[in-house]
C-alpha cells in the first residue's frame, strides 16, 4: 500500500516537471513572438499553465535574488522536484529491503 502511494506521487511530480518544462518552452516561444497570443486556445492554455506553475514559483521567487531579466525559479522547480523524486526512490527501496512494505 505505501508502495503505492510512492509510486502516484512520483507519477505526479513527474507530471508536474513536464509542466514547468511545457511551460518555459511555450515563455519562451511567446517571448521570441513564435506563438501568436491573440489566438483564443493558446492564450487560454498559457493562462492555465501559469495558474498551475504560479504557486509553486511564487515562493522561491522571494528567496531567489534579481537577476534581471532572467527567471530561475522553474529551473530551481525542477530541481527540487528531482531531488523529492530521488528521496522517494530512496525511501520506497529501503522500504522493500526492510519488507515492510
Amino acid at each position: 500500500m505505501l508502495l503505492a502511494l510512492f509510486g502516484i506521487v512520483d507519477l505526479l511530480l513527474d507530471v508536474l516537471r513536464w509542466i514547468i518544462i511545457i511551460q518555459a518552452i511555450l515563455s519562451w516561444l511567446v517571448a521570441f513572438n513564435v506563438i501568436n497570443t491573440s489566438n483564443d486556445f493558446m492564450r487560454s492554455f498559457l493562462h492555465a499553465l501559469d495558474k498551475i506553475t504560479e504557486p509553486l514559483y511564487r515562493p522561491i521567487r522571494r528567496v531567489l535574488p534579481d537577476f534581471g531579466g532572467i527567471d530561475f525559479s522553474p529551473l530551481v522547480a525542477l530541481l527540487i522536484i528531482i531531488a523529492l523524486q530521488m528521496l522517494l526512490g530512496g525511501l520506497a527501496r529501503d522500504l522493500v529491503t526492510s519488507g515492510v512494505a
